[in-house]
């Protein structure tokens, strides 16, 4: 993780595009709980397992102050298709530059069947409303994980 991404010091700004908020940034959304989930890839088994969790506890996370927002390095273009297909009502942003990847650290190398690639470490941050890391998930399995973050946001 990037030093800068640790619990108890200020996230990292960042301004993105989400088709439907046209530009989504940490400053316009100040005042408000903040999850931030990093995921490799729109339409993949276990970023849909995630994604489709993270949905079906929105209002849950909306009660307690948080905003959801997934980030990734696809286009608005897939963001949009995979909103669609699922029905989903998050917030997906375009990182194609991979800009707010890097400055939260979790755009790094992989290493599948021997072979090195760079891709995003599935990766979740909870930002307090003052825009302080409350707590960081690195490495994270789908399965569950939207509930620990869930309890997380309710308690921190």
């Amino acid at each position: 993780m990037a030093a800068e991404l640790a619990v108890g010091k200020l996230a990292p700004s960042f301004d993105l595009p989400d088709s439907r908020d046209g530009s989504v940034s940490l400053a316009s959304l100040a005042g408000h709980k903040i999850v931030l989930y990093f995921y490799p890839k729109d339409d993949t088994s276990g970023c849909t397992r995630e994604a489709l969790d993270f949905n079906e506890r929105r209002p849950q996370f909306e009660a307690c102050g948080a905003r959801v927002i997934g980030v990734s390095p696809d286009s608005i273009v897939s963001h949009e298709k995979f909103k669609k297909k699922y029905s989903l009502d998050l917030t997906l942003l375009s990182d194609e530059s991979k800009t707010m990847l890097r400055r939260y650290g979790v755009w790094t190398e992989k290493s599948m069947y021997g072979r090195k690639y760079m891709g995003v470490e599935r990766t979740t941050v909870l930002i307090g409303a003052d825009g302080m890391v409350l707590k960081v998930w690195n490495k994270v399995k789908p399965a569950g994980h939207a509930d620990e973050v869930l309890a997380a946001a309710r308690t921190l």
